[in-house]
C-alpha cells in the first residue's frame, strides 16, 4: 500500500512539472473572470491528468462478444440515458467514475476496432445534430474523426462529406475511417483537404446537416505545453481563433439547405471562442435561429456538469471529480427556409 502511495506521489511530480505556467497564469486571469467560483474545481480537474476519465463508444461495424459484460464487471455503465430526446439503439458508449483508461486498439489494416477512446462530452454534439438515415451531412473539421465515427454509429447518411484542412490531421481522419468503418460504407463517405471557410460558396445549399467541430484553444491539451516559447505563441494567436471561427459558420450556413441544422462545438472554455461567436452570427445573419438544446441537457445532467446560466441553444460542460468530462462547448442553429 505505502509503496502504491509512493508511486501516486511519484507519478504525481511527474506530471506536475509537466504543466505549462504561461498557460495557467493566463487561463487563471481569464477562468477566474469568465466562470467566477466554478474555475477552481474545474482548474482542479484540468491539472491533474490522473483523474480524468475515458470513455468507449462501442463500434455497432465490429461487435465483439462479451465486451459488453466484460465492462459492466469494470464497473462501466451506459453514459447515455434512453429517455435522451435522440439515442439511437445502436449508439452505445460506456463509463465509470473511477478514472483511467482503458486500453486503446492498434490499427491493423482489414480488421475493424471494436471500440473508440475518447472524453464522453465530445458525444454530445454529434447527440445534438440527431443525424436521421439518407440525410447528406457535412463534418466541416472531422479529424481525428471520433465525431464522425460517432455519427456513423446513429445513422447511414445519404452521403458524407469529412473535411480536414490540415495535411497531417487529415491522414489521421483517413486511418481513423478505415479503422471503424467497413469498406462498404466508406464508398458512401467523401474525404477532403478544402479550406473550410470555402465549402460553402463551394457547395451551396447542399446539406441537411453540418456539424463545425471548430479549432480552439484546447484547454486540457495546452495546459501541458512542453514548449513554453510554442505556449505563448499559440496565447498570442488565440485572439484570431475567433475570427476563423466565425468564418466556418458562416460556411457552413451557406452549405445548409433552408430547414437544415448545424450543430457548433469547441473543447475551450473561453466564452470569445463559444458564446460571443454564436452571439455574432444570429446577430450579423438573418436566416439561422437558434435552436434550444436544453432537453438533452437535463436528460444527461446525471452524468455531465454544466455551466449555469447558459442560453436554450447552448451548454458548456465543466469537468469535475468523478465526472472530468469536458470542456465542451455546444451549440446549435437551423437555417430558416428561403421565402
Amino acid at each position: 500500500f505505502f509503496l502504491s502511495l509512493k508511486l501516486e506521489k511519484k507519478t504525481k511530480g511527474k506530471l506536475q512539472k509537466q504543466i505549462c505556467q504561461v498557460v495557467l497564469d493566463h487561463f487563471e486571469k481569464q477562468y477566474a473572470a469568465e466562470l467566477g467560483d466554478a474555475w477552481s474545481s474545474v482548474r482542479d480537474v484540468l491539472t491533474s491528468p490522473w483523474c480524468w476519465q475515458h470513455a468507449l463508444l462501442l463500434n455497432r461495424f465490429s461487435q465483439s462478444p462479451g465486451l459488453e459484460s466484460s465492462l459492466a464487471e469494470q464497473g462501466y455503465h451506459p453514459a447515455f440515458p434512453a429517455a435522451l430526446p435522440y439515442l439511437p439503439a445502436a449508439f452505445r458508449c460506456y463509463i465509470r467514475t473511477a478514472p483511467g483508461r482503458f486500453p486503446a486498439q492498434k490499427h491493423q489494416p482489414g480488421k475493424l476496432k471494436e471500440y473508440y477512446l475518447l472524453n464522453a462530452a465530445s458525444l454530445l454534439p454529434v447527440l445534438a445534430l440527431e443525424v436521421k438515415d439518407g440525410e447528406g451531412v457535412l463534418d466541416l473539421c472531422a479529424a481525428p474523426g471520433g465525431k464522425s465515427v460517432a455519427i456513423l454509429q446513429c445513422a447511414c447518411p445519404g452521403r458524407f462529406h469529412c473535411n480536414e484542412y490540415d495535411d497531417l490531421r487529415s491522414r489521421w481522419l483517413e486511418q481513423t475511417i478505415e479503422s471503424f468503418i467497413p469498406d462498404a460504407l466508406i464508398n458512401l463517405i467523401m474525404v477532403s483537404k478544402l479550406d473550410g471557410r470555402q465549402i460553402g460558396d463551394l457547395q451551396p445549399e447542399f446539406y441537411d446537416k453540418v456539424l463545425v467541430d471548430a479549432p480552439c484553444s484546447n484547454d486540457r491539451s495546452w495546459l501541458f505545453s512542453a514548449d513554453p516559447q510554442q505556449a505563448v505563441l499559440r496565447l498570442m494567436q488565440r485572439k484570431e481563433l475567433s475570427s476563423l471561427q466565425f468564418q466556418l459558420l458562416r460556411s457552413a450556413i451557406k452549405a445548409l439547405r433552408p430547414g437544415g441544422s448545424l450543430v457548433y462545438s469547441t473543447c475551450t472554455l473561453s466564452k470569445a471562442e463559444n458564446s460571443d461567436v454564436i452571439n455574432l452570427i444570429l446577430s450579423s445573419c438573418r436566416n439561422v435561429m437558434p435552436v434550444d438544446i436544453s432537453e438533452m441537457a437535463r436528460g444527461v445532467s446525471q452524468e455531465f456538469t454544466f455551466l449555469s446560466g447558459t442560453q436554450g441553444h447552448e451548454l458548456l460542460v465543466l469537468p469535475e471529480k468523478g465526472r472530468a468530462w469536458g470542456p465542451m462547448y455546444v451549440a446549435k442553429l437551423k437555417k430558416m427556409s428561403s421565402t
